[in-house]
């Protein structure tokens, strides 16, 4: 501690494609960067778009990789990607080629090495370059992130292969998104796969700081798309962050958290555009005091069913609920939420997993459990009002109740964890940007 502030001894940084979209966005993270000389370890996502009708560098080498493997000519099919780099290059000043590398990769699409390859040449290529730029040594991550035989990403191996190699190199660019099969083939991560690359190198190198530059300054209590400028969340705990990210709330991907947190490695969300704002600091538990608000954000989404089932008696019925979600496992059905009564249960599913097998469903569930009354009911939005300090705080589900009742908003569904962190309701799907707007209003506008 110096003057009330922590002092972080190694940070890790991440830049998504946005921060990374061109030359003039390389400079602000070259600046950045070099603002502060504990940032020693870079992952870059590849180019984004630089403007709203622009194509990402990852969507284009996809496309020229589909196109090659159905027989076109690469220089042709490679021809916009070649010139998005080079252009990336000549604007920066640097003396880099990259032909090498094109040539690679053309053999490589020629001889279908695979959609995950192509995807992941992207972040690779801007590694490249970035590295050069800033005098840091690249450090390719298929060297030191690890996929097992079934394509699940190894943590132990990662964790003490890129350990070793980051030790013996103090400061380096790592391209996000991809790692390595045994067989030494690419693997990519789902999209957004460049945090979980940061997040993994942060708990290699042991850092004391996650940052994660995007384009927006942290997260927001309520989707800006929804709600009109919305306040920023200052601090919030990884299971609040769960929580809303799993209701749809974006900025960071979901998977990121995991290797920062059984570190106790906090993350802070940052603005490339705009890096004097704070952002949001996530951070392990709830030791840092809540905010001003007795919650901490809402989120949302639509398109889900639910399946209700009433059968008299039923808690008398040994391995009833067993049976119902054996029937569902069957289908490929994953149930969101349960909430039940002695006589009734209903189960909380995505929609789009009852396509083209509804009826057959219905059938098997009718057979097997035997229900006095059974209906699927479409049209359901779920929203999750989430924050720690509602734990201490009594009264906050009949805040959440009244809001909605004084709108005209039926509540089709209540559901609130043991944990006490979330309050979850289902609406109808037509009321679910104004039940959003009213949450809003009711817990962060009345409390100013």
């Amino acid at each position: 501690m110096l003057k009330g502030r922590i002092i972080f001894m190694s940070k890790v940084v991440k830049f998504g494609g946005s921060s990374l979209a061109d030359a003039k966005q390389f400079k602000k993270v070259a600046d950045i960067i070099k603002a502060d000389e504990e940032r020693c370890y870079v992952i870059p996502s590849a180019p984004g778009k630089r403007f709203g009708d622009d194509t990402k560098v990852t969507d284009m080498l996809y496309h020229c990789y589909d196109e090659v493997v159905g027989g076109a000519d690469f220089a042709k099919s490679f021809a916009p990607v070649r010139e998005r780099f080079n252009g990336i290059i000549s604007e920066l000043g640097i003396d880099l080629s990259l032909e090498d590398e094109f040539v690679k990769i053309g053999r490589n699409f020629a001889s279908s090495a695979g959609r995950d390859y192509a995807a992941s040449r992207g972040e690779y290529l801007n590694g490249i370059i970035l590295a050069k730029y800033l005098g840091y040594t690249f450090v390719d991550a298929a060297k030191g992130i690890f996929f097992d035989n079934k394509g699940n990403f190894d943590g132990d191996i990662t964790n003490a292969c890129l350990g070793a190699i980051l030790d013996r190199t103090p400061r380096a660019v790592i391209p996000g998104f991809y790692g390595a099969m045994p067989d030494g083939s690419i693997k990519t991560f789902s999209r957004g796969g460049s945090d979980f690359t940061g997040s993994v190198v942060a708990k290699a190198v042991k850092a004391s700081l996650y940052e994660n530059w995007t384009d927006v300054s942290g997260f927001l209590v309520a989707d800006p798309r929804i709600v009109a400028n919305p306040e920023v969340i200052s601090v919030i705990t990884y299971s609040e962050l769960r929580e809303l990210s799993y209701m749809g709330a974006g900025v960071l991907h979901e998977d990121a958290i995991f290797p920062v947190r059984s570190a106790n490695i906090p993350i802070n969300i940052k603005n490339t555009n705009s890096p004097k704002d704070a952002g949001t600091l996530i951070v392990p538990t709830g030791t840092e005091p809540p905010s001003k608000y007795l919650i901490t954000g809402i989120a949302g989404k639509k398109d889900f069913s639910v399946i209700s089932i009433e059968k008299d008696r039923m808690n008398s019925h040994k391995g009833f609920m067993r049976r119902l979600l054996q029937v569902l496992e069957n289908h490929g059905i994953f149930p969101e939420h349960m909430p039940t009564g002695i006589d009734t249960v209903s189960v909380v599913v995505n929609s789009h997993e009852l396509d083209h097998q509804r009826e057959k469903l219905e059938e098997r569930l009718v057979e097997v459990v035997k229900p006095d009354h059974f209906e699927i009911i479409d049209g359901l939005a779920l929203i999750a009002i989430v924050g720690r300090g509602m734990r201490s705080a009594k009264g906050t589900a009949t805040r959440v109740f009244a809001a909605l009742s004084h709108a005209d908003i039926n509540i089709r569904m209540i559901d609130q964890g043991s944990s006490e962190l979330n309050i979850i309701v289902g609406i109808n799907e037509g009321d679910f940007e104004k039940a959003i707007g009213v949450l809003y209003d009711m817990f962060m506008l009345s409390e100013q």
